[in-house]
């Protein structure tokens, strides 16, 4: 079955250029109404202009879609607000929302500045947050939302002299675990897309001949099935090149240690088992704390019913 998305309204984030502009132009081109954000800065977060977003605008226009423009500052909740308001004014709804804003700004931790970490913090983790919070109460009211944001295999794993931005998309993991359970009940979901693509953040940083293969193209398709109907929640996809997986946060089972052997000597000599136990991916914070609490019940006799 084809998936489109006739009748909703998307908000994309950075939609100007790279990965947000494929985004935008997939959605027109599925049925959606689409606001096309992007401050018009350049890849380290400065300067602004509307030339980039009217360009995506027109381009959906000139295929037989319908699109507007709003150059609102993720960072600025203000601003943000705005725009939610203009689209509500326009088209009534909010049903997607992909926060795919962002900068760069990188350096080794020892070498960069407080500043610049709490800019990439603003723009990629906070302007996720404002967007979200500012469309969160509209998709509630309607039981109907879908949410993407954009995290990173430099956040989920590490990236040398990217410790502002691998924080930045390690949080935006934290959030839609979290909202993923809150949104539920009224069918708002939320997942994460973890691209890998060649765009203005990744030119010079990877091989011209790679480089032609990950286009935001090979991408946006992860995307789309992320805020279609039948999509799943909580979910981080990856994706770039054409290749497709799912990354998971996962737990080892682990061991209990009686009282006298809670000492970090103990936990040296029991490393492997601790380390190496069967994994699980658990759903809850609260799913690890009565795991470990089940473990020193069992083992002190204990009935927690």
């Amino acid at each position: 079955m084809t998936i489109r998305y006739d009748g909703q309204v998307a908000i994309v984030t950075g939609a100007g250029n790279g990965l947000g502009k494929s985004h935008a132009l997939q959605l027109a081109a599925r049925g959606a109404k689409v606001v096309v954000n992007d401050l018009g800065g350049t890849v380290d977060g400065s300067g602004g202009g509307s030339d980039a977003s009217q360009a995506v605008v027109a381009e959906i226009e000139a295929a037989g879609g319908e699109a507007m423009a709003h150059g609102a500052n993720v960072a600025d909740f203000d601003q943000v607000q705005d725009m939610v308001s203009k689209t509500m004014e326009r088209w009534g709804r909010v049903d997607i929302l992909i926060n795919n804003a962002g900068i760069l700004r990188d350096k080794s931790f020892g070498k960069g500045s407080l500043d610049d970490f709490k800019l990439v913090l603003d723009v990629h983790l906070m302007g996720s947050v404002n967007c979200t919070k500012a469309v969160w109460e509209i998709m509630r009211a309607q039981n109907y939302g879908r949410i993407v944001v954009t995290t990173s295999s430099s956040g989920l794993y590490g990236n040398f002299g990217q410790s502002n931005y691998g924080a930045a998309k390690m949080g935006v993991i934290g959030m839609m675990n979290t909202l993923a359970q809150e949104g539920a009940k009224n069918d708002v979901k939320i997942n994460a897309l973890a691209p890998t693509a060649g765009t203005r953040m990744t030119e010079g940083l990877i091989p011209e001949k790679a480089f032609d293969l990950m286009t935001p193209e090979t991408v946006t398709p992860a995307v789309l099935y992320l805020v279609s109907k039948d999509a799943p929640t909580r979910t981080i996809l990856a994706a770039g090149a054409g290749g497709y997986a799912v990354a998971k946060i996962v737990e080892t089972d682990g061991i209990y240690l009686d009282d006298a052997d809670q000492t970090p000597e103990a936990i040296a000599a029991n490393w492997d088992a601790i380390a190496n136990s069967e994994p699980k991916q658990l759903q809850a914070g609260f799913e690890q704390t009565f795991k470990f609490l089940g473990k020193a019940a069992q083992a002190k006799g204990i009935s927690l019913e």
